[in-house]
């Protein structure tokens, strides 16, 4: 049984006052209340060893976890990018997409504040074939966390940029879709994290408050007249959720945005004429949301890829590849081999790596290099040390990678936790010599060069399981 949390006078004084009868029962729930454990499948990267379990009820790809279910660490899927471990009430960011994108142009996304990912990955899942998602965070560390779970996901069409949201702000109207789950007090995340018990002050909540709103304006600026913004907290109170919503449609004149059908569960928003919704923890199986859906007002016309598969962008694509081959020699010409995807890609030789990125997209990431720091754009193909052209572990996870580009290993699960653990494994006598794709469950993990009478595990260092 848990022990009692402790909550700070001041927080529940101020939710008595702001809450309302919800008040009571909730603050019971952070105090006493178990919090849930759930994951989201992969649409993409479906394997009938993922997990399986109750639905959650928001979100068609969310599945509820026992509570003494093993660590997610322990499974290889997990690696390989079957499923996010994520909590039930952020989920709904993914139908909330699918509720309010209509038609099949390609949007131009922007994850402001996306680290970890998850909300990142939950958007990716809903969106038109061929969008662009531009994911953001400022702090260094979490930026590398965010890369690593996109990376996982597999989708190419994603830039991760590691900067602030004035930096953003300076491309203009160019979002579509902002998702805008800003930094908050963190009041529902009580009962996962001591630490927001802990840092917990009025004072927080009023610094987070304004911060919101110097974020609210930036990403304003960049999103596009008929654009849609989804903003969330994970927090309680009202200056950082209705009041900043009504900031939006008061003093920035949105539109506020009804989302239909979710069920009865997810409450309305507290003393607002406008819709919004809360998740809390008394009412639901999940820790503590806001989110609240705001257009602006005009129109943009949709992006298109005609370009794509025109006469003229096959010429220029055709040139693309020459100049990378010329400047690169066989790098190219081998890589381009490993690749499959519905959408034209540009090949980009750097320093020591090959990556490829959607060709329709290119203005627009040359546009982002001007105005904020670019951590990673497209998929990461190959390393190049001399001249051996490794495949990157990015390219296992990507799709993008031609499902005949490599011979394909199938793990047991001990051999699979090997092969994370990088410890040395003994391939089939059959296998051919080269780069082969290792898989668990018809997932790739990633990759090994077969030598002949030894194997070289080529898992990254950075993301040896240490303890499984």
């Amino acid at each position: 049984m848990t022990p009692l949390r402790s909550i700070p006078d001041g927080f529940a004084e101020a939710c008595a006052a702001q809450l309302g009868v919800e008040a009571s029962p909730m603050l019971e729930a952070l105090r006493e209340g178990e919090p849930s454990r759930s994951v989201r499948l992969n649409p993409s990267k479906p394997s009938a060893l993922s997990p399986s379990g109750e639905a959650v009820e928001w979100c068609d790809s969310g599945v509820r976890l026992d509570a003494d279910a093993p660590s997610v660490t322990l499974d290889p899927l997990f690696h390989a990018g079957a499923y996010y471990a994520q909590d039930a009430s952020s989920m709904i960011v993914s139908t909330i997409v699918k509720r309010i994108v209509s038609g099949d142009s390609p949007l131009v996304v922007v994850d402001a504040c996306a680290a970890p990912g998850g909300k990142t990955t939950a958007a990716i899942d809903s969106l038109p074939d061929g969008s662009l998602m531009i994911a953001n965070e400022i702090v260094p560390v979490r930026c590398a966390v965010l890369r690593e779970n996109i990376m996982k996901w597999g989708y190419p069409a994603t830039v991760v940029t590691r900067g602030d949201t004035a930096a953003l702000a300076r491309l203009g109207e160019t979002a579509d879709l902002i998702i805008a789950d800003v930094p908050c007090s963190g009041e529902g995340m009580m009962r996962k994290d001591a630490d927001a018990i802990a840092q917990w002050t009025p004072r927080l909540v009023e610094e987070c408050a304004r911060l919101q709103r110097e974020i609210i304006d930036n990403l304003w600026k960049l999103l596009r007249p008929g654009g849609t913004m989804i903003y969330s907290t994970c927090t309680f109170n009202r200056h950082e959720n209705e009041e900043n919503l009504a900031y939006i449609v008061d003093e920035l004149g949105g539109v506020p945005r009804d989302v239909a059908g979710l069920p009865s569960c997810i409450a309305p928003g507290i003393d607002t004429p406008y819709p919004c919704y809360r998740f809390m923890p008394h009412r639901l199986r999940g820790e503590g949301l806001f989110v609240a859906v705001v257009t602006k007002q005009g129109y943009s016309a949709p992006h298109t890829l005609d370009a794509d598969t025109s006469a003229s962008s096959r010429k220029k694509s055709a040139r693309s590849r020459k100049q990378h081959e010329a400047a690169s020699g066989q790098a190219c010409a081998t890589a381009a081999q490993w690749l499959d995807y519905r959408l034209p890609l540009t090949l980009t030789a750097g320093a020591d790596t090959l990556t490829a990125f959607p060709e329709v997209w290119m203005p627009l990431l040359r546009r982002i290099e001007r105005v904020t720091t670019v951590v990673q754009a497209g998929v990461t193909v190959a390393q190049i040390k001399g001249r051996d052209i490794i495949p990157h572990h990015a390219l296992a996870m990507s799709a993008a990678m031609s499902p005949h580009a490599f011979t394909q290993v199938e793990l047991s699960l001990d051999d699979a936790r090997d092969y994370l653990r990088r410890n040395t494994l003994t391939l089939p006598p059959d296998t051919p010599r080269g780069y082969v794709a290792v898989t668990y469950g018809g997932l790739t993990l990633g990759f090994m060069k077969h030598l002949g009478n030894r194997s070289n595990n080529l898992y990254p260092a950075e993301y040896r399981i240490k303890f499984l």
